[in-house]
């Protein structure tokens, strides 16, 4: 029965009133119907309805989607077993190879001695600490400055054009400058000064070089999170009133940052590593500790202590940064693969 019979009426459609009148649950049922699909609801796929007559039905999946469900299931696991064993190969043959290499018992001996990891593990972790701590200080102001960097350049009125080009010029010098360079110039430039106030230490200098170096990276990166917000979430905002920072405020930035969460996480991930950068300024941070150790032992395991110290560290936020974007994938698809 097509909709437009369901919604004749009984006078178009005796037999179905006959039916309705000598069947109360059958008419029950009939409105039911109606009522749904003037709703817009619409069961499972591969659903059909069970229950009681006057209940609410229950959607149960049907065998051929239950059948469906278990081919991909095997599938996955099928998948799953040939990533695994073709892993495990190809490490087995790139570890066969490196091994069997002429030069790799002074390799080992150099880059791999237990006993130098042993004596350098203590003082590089003190050391990858406050590489931790200059990390999560700069993160919080690269934050805050690429957000205002941004909101700046997507003010459109004429009286805003100084800022404007200010956030631009900005932008532009800081994202053409390499962050060590900018490094050296902050560290050694601005104690040279000799302004009153101007901080000397060097972890602070290092601070603020990374968060004038990342801000104007992270500062495109909300940039285009606003862009990527459709026009008419605005034209719907002005139509109720809201002023321009209400508009930013409460529709258009929940959405930018929900957007731009994974890239902001690259970001990140990239910043966790740069902070060893600030070790040319002499902090003891990770990796000016391990330069100590070799240059006293001339062995270069206590490196290989702090690039394993980094992988730790970098490696979760990757792949939290992959959970965010599959999911955010899932969420454009409607929770099924694109």
């Amino acid at each position: 029965m097509t909709d437009g019979e369901a919604a004749a009426s009984p006078a178009e459609n005796p037999e179905a009133a006959e039916s309705s009148a000598g069947n109360p649950q059958a008419a029950g049922s009939r409105a039911g119907n109606l009522r749904a699909a003037s709703a817009g609801t619409s069961q499972p796929t591969g659903a059909v309805p069970v229950g009681n007559p006057g209940k609410s039905p229950v959607w149960v999946k049907s065998e051929r989607q239950r059948r469906r469900e278990a081919e991909l299931r095997a599938r996955g696991r099928r998948s799953t077993s040939v990533a695994t064993a073709s892993t495990i190969v190809a490490l087995v043959a790139l570890v066969a190879g490196i091994t069997a290499s002429p030069g790799w018992p002074r390799v080992r001996e150099t880059f791999f001695s237990p006993k130098a990891f042993v004596e350098a593990l203590p003082d590089v972790l003190s050391g990858f600490l406050l590489n931790i701590k200059i990390f999560l200080i700069a993160e919080v102001f690269i934050l805050a400055v690429g957000l205002l960097v941004a909101l700046v350049r997507s003010l459109r009125a004429p009286v805003f054009f100084p800022l404007r080009a200010l956030a631009v010029l900005y932008t532009d010098l800081f994202r053409g400058i390499p962050t060590i360079l900018l490094i050296y110039l902050v560290g050694f430039g601005v104690p040279a000064l000799r302004l009153q106030g101007t901080p000397s230490d060097p972890v602070t200098l290092g601070i603020i070089a990374l968060v004038l170096s990342y801000g104007a990276y992270v500062a495109e990166v909300f940039r285009a999170g606003i862009e990527s917000v459709h026009p008419s979430q605005r034209a719907a905002a002005r139509s109720l009133a809201l002023t321009h920072g209400q508009t930013m405020r409460y529709v258009v930035l929940p959405q930018a940052v929900r957007n731009v969460i994974p890239p902001l996480l690259n970001d990140f991930v990239s910043l966790q590593k740069d902070s060893s950068l600030v070790s040319v300024l002499g902090p003891l941070e990770a990796v000016r500790q391990a330069q100590i150790h070799v240059a006293s032992s001339f062995n270069y395991t206590p490196y290989l202590v702090a690039a394993l110290l980094f992988i730790l560290l970098t490696v979760p936020m990757a792949r939290f940064t992959d959970h965010l974007s599959a999911r955010a994938r899932r969420r454009q698809t409607g929770g099924g693969t694109a």
